[in-house]
C-alpha cells in the first residue's frame, strides 16, 4: 500500500470509531440514536441472554487477541505495521456496530431512581465517565493509540519510535483511569433494566480479564519501571485493598 493510501485508509479508520464512540454514548444514555440498548422487540429471555452474551464475547475475544503482541506479529506480515493498529481500531468499531445493531433489550428493572437529585447525579457521573475515558486517550498519546501517529509519520517517511512510559495525572491513582470511566459509563443510569444489567456486567468482567493480559504486554515493554508501578499505585479504584 502506498503511503497516501494508508494515510488515508487510517484516518477513515480513526473518523470510524469517533463516530462508534458517539453512537455509543446514546446508546448507553438512551438517547439521540435509533437503537438503544433498551429499545427495539424483544426476543424471549433465553434467546436475547445467548445473543447478548455472545455479542459480548465476540467483542471481548476481538479486542483482546488483536492487541496481543504474537497476533501483531503475525498480522503484520500480511497487512503494513504502519497500518496495524489502524486496523485494529476499525475492527473495534466494526464489532461494537454490530453489537449495536444486533443487541436484545431485556425488560425488568434492577433499580429506578425517580427523585430528581439522584437522576441528576447519576446522569452526570455518565458524562464524566465518558470525560475522564476521552482525557485519558489525551493524556497519554490520544493520537497514537488510535493509530494517527502511526500513520503519519509513516507519510512523512519517519520512524516509529513507542511511547515512552509515563504517568501523568489520574495515572498517579490508579493505573487505569480510562477503565475507570468506562466503569462509570456502562454503570451510571437511573433506570437499570435486566438487558442493561447484563452489558455492564459482561463489559466490566472482560475489562478485569483484559487487564490481567495488557500488564503482561506492559511488563514486557518497560520491564522494572512498570513492576514498581505496579506495585505502588492501585488498578482501577485509587484505593487499596487488602
Amino acid at each position: 500500500m502506498g503511503r497516501v493510501i494508508i494515510f488515508l485508509y487510517g484516518l477513515a479508520c480513526y473518523l470510524v470509531s469517533v463516530g462508534t464512540l458517539l453512537y455509543a454514548i446514546g446508546f448507553l444514555g438512551n438517547f439521540v440514536v435509533t437503537k438503544t440498548i433498551d429499545s427495539g422487540i424483544e426476543d424471549p429471555l433465553g434467546q436475547s441472554l445467548l445473543t447478548n452474551v455472545g455479542l459480548l464475547g465476540f467483542f471481548a475475544v476481538q479486542h483482546s487477541v488483536m492487541a496481543r503482541r504474537s497476533f501483531k506479529r503475525a498480522w503484520t506480515k500480511v497487512i503494513p505495521e504502519s497500518a496495524e493498529r489502524s486496523t485494529y481500531v476499525l475492527f473495534c468499531s466494526l464489532l461494537l456496530l454490530l453489537l449495536f445493531w444486533q443487541w436484545r433489550p431485556i425488560s425488568g428493572i434492577i433499580w429506578h431512581v425517580s427523585y430528581s437529585g439522584g437522576r441528576f447525579v447519576l446522569s452526570m457521573l455518565f458524562v464524566a465517565g465518558w470525560l475522564i475515558a476521552l482525557t485519558t486517550t489525551f493524556l497519554i498519546n490520544h493520537f497514537d493509540l488510535f493509530g494517527l501517529r502511526q500513520i503519519y509519520l509513516h507519510l512523512r517517511r519517519r520512524k516509529f519510535t513507542p511511547i515512552r512510559f509515563k504517568t501523568p495525572g489520574p495515572y498517579q491513582c490508579v493505573r487505569h483511569p480510562l477503565y475507570l470511566g468506562w466503569l462509570f459509563a456502562f454503570w451510571s443510569t437511573p433506570t437499570m433494566t435486566v438487558g442493561h444489567v447484563v452489558f455492564a456486567i459482561g463489559m466490566t468482567a472482560y475489562i478485569l480479564l483484559a487487564i490481567k493480559f495488557e500488564e503482561k504486554d506492559l511488563i514486557s515493554s518497560y520491564g522494572e519501571a512498570y513492576r514498581k508501578y505496579r506495585e505502588q499505585v492501585p488498578m482501577i479504584l485509587p484505593v487499596r485493598l487488602k
